[in-house]
């Protein structure tokens, strides 16, 4: 694999926070962010950027609190060459460093991409949380009522890695 084709990643610095906070606010609607009822500015988080050669292509942020790692976002702007694979790596490894036991994150009803790609890279299903963006709506109205391929988006999806220290 050529210097061009090869996918880094690097820990998210200052330098890289007002395109971090640009994706975000395209890719999210905001800089805000509901997660199980809580409302976060994602413009705070740390995180790690993926770059190929000269060019950021990914973003991944994360929280930890207490012994536990929730990935808040992650996007990809190349897909199928290894950009959220290799984040999701970074922030494992990270999360292992801190200390943490586990590894999670939130996703929609709607997002059966991401159900996929994260349950192929050992992620399992841990919860089901229906009607959750009713909830969410009143904290962060720029929820859509109807999500990707036109499926309502109603619930959120935990999913978790319990990880080895």
């Amino acid at each position: 694999m050529s210097a061009e084709t090869r996918v880094e990643v690097r820990p998210l610095i200052d330098t890289d926070r007002g395109w971090a906070n640009q994706l975000i606010a395209e890719e999210w609607g905001s800089s805000l962010m509901v997660s199980r009822g809580v409302l976060y500015d994602m413009t705070i988080f740390p995180g790690f950027v993926a770059w190929r050669g000269p060019e950021r292509v990914g973003l991944l942020t994360y929280r930890i609190a207490g012994h536990e790692c929730e990935v808040m976002s992650l996007d990809s702007r190349a897909e199928g060459i290894g950009v959220g694979s290799a984040l999701l790596a970074a922030v494992q490894t990270a999360a292992q460093l801190a200390g943490c036991s586990r590894l999670w994150l939130i996703t929609t009803n709607d997002n059966v991409h991401a159900l996929r790609f994260y349950q192929k890279r050992g992620f399992r299903l841990a919860a089901l949380y229906p009607n959750a963006l009713e909830a969410s709506r009143r904290l962060k109205p720029q929820i859509p009522l109807i999500g990707l391929e036109g499926i309502p988006l109603r619930d959120e999806i935990e999913l978790e890695i319990i990880l080895d220290n």
